[in-house]
């Protein structure tokens, strides 16, 4: 059995990526929201189903369950860190900001 012959001229380009005007991009190059504006309600579910899953796979290998809620614990505390240090801690402060005056007024 044999190959099909290749064309012979090169393929076009691919034109499926979107471009990014120069007007809007940042003076950096980096992308325009910047990494704060990337963490969307989809990757809060994902992350939510890969703790549910990961903390019933561990109780159901037979983890005690302490150490189970430490072990997720100690991954939420890291991927608080890491968003912190991301997004340079303001987003996160505006949460505790928020809830510290919704405790204050009552709701």
């Amino acid at each position: 059995m044999s190959l099909p012959p290749h064309p012979a001229r090169p393929a076009p380009a691919c034109t499926c990526a979107p471009t990014v005007p120069k007007a809007s991009a940042p003076a950096g190059g980096g992308d325009p929201e910047g990494a704060a504006g990337r963490f969307g309600p989809t990757h809060a579910l994902i992350l939510l189903i890969a703790v549910l899953g990961l903390g019933t796979g561990l109780f159901l290998a037979g983890t005690e369950l302490e150490t189970v809620f430490a072990l997720l614990g100690g991954c939420g505390a890291i991927g608080a860190a890491t968003l912190t240090a991301a997004g340079g801690g303001r987003r996160l402060m505006g949460l505790f900001v928020e809830a510290a005056v919704r405790s204050g007024a009552g709701k």
